[in-house]
């Protein structure tokens, strides 16, 4: 007798619990407060309620493709960025003009997370501006060219990308 994930079961041992998958001799069942236990399918049990089986699972390509464009729109997550190979394992020395007062080291690779964090959150406000509403078609041109000019101001961080459609790009000039 097949039942499909999410079906409940009352075990006389572990108490209510529902369906998380299958092999030939067992039911994988989540129990309250116990976690996942596997069952015996000839063990004693009560059906609560049984789902039948009539559509096939979710692909999990299907599942992971899904996610990764959920992720994409609505998370400031992006793709890895590399660093250059010069600058791993490096340090960023801060030496200030008082020699009475202490520098600071900071890992280069630190530093540079902070740098693409800036740079993926300046993406994403670019993205919110254009997106916008409320704001007329003026109103986004005036902002996103700060934006472009802050692109511009970081341009000197570009040093430490590996490769250089990860930098930034700040206003073009004609020439």
């Amino acid at each position: 007798m097949e039942a499909a994930i999410g079906s409940r079961i009352e075990h006389p041992v572990y108490g209510e619990g529902i369906l998380a998958g299958e092999s030939d001799q067992n039911w994988r069942m989540a129990f309250f407060g116990k976690g996942i236990i596997d069952i015996p399918k000839s063990d004693g049990f009560v059906w609560l309620e049984k789902i039948p089986v009539s559509e096939p699972a979710i692909d999990p390509y299907d599942l992971r493709y899904t996610l990764k464009q959920i992720l994409e729109e609505y998370s400031d997550l992006s793709e890895p960025v590399l660093i250059g190979e010069r600058w791993k394992k490096g340090t960023l020395i801060l030496q200030p003009a008082d020699s009475s007062l202490k520098g600071k080291e900071i890992p280069v690779e630190t530093f540079f997370h902070k740098i693409v964090m800036l740079r993926d959150r300046l993406r994403v406000l670019e993205q919110k501006i254009n997106a916008h509403k409320v704001l007329e078609d003026s109103e986004k041109v005036e902002m996103q060219q700060y934006i472009t000019r802050i692109y511009g101001s970081l341009t000197t961080f570009n040093v430490l990308f590996r490769f250089s459609t990860d930098q930034f790009v700040g206003e073009k000039s004609e020439s």
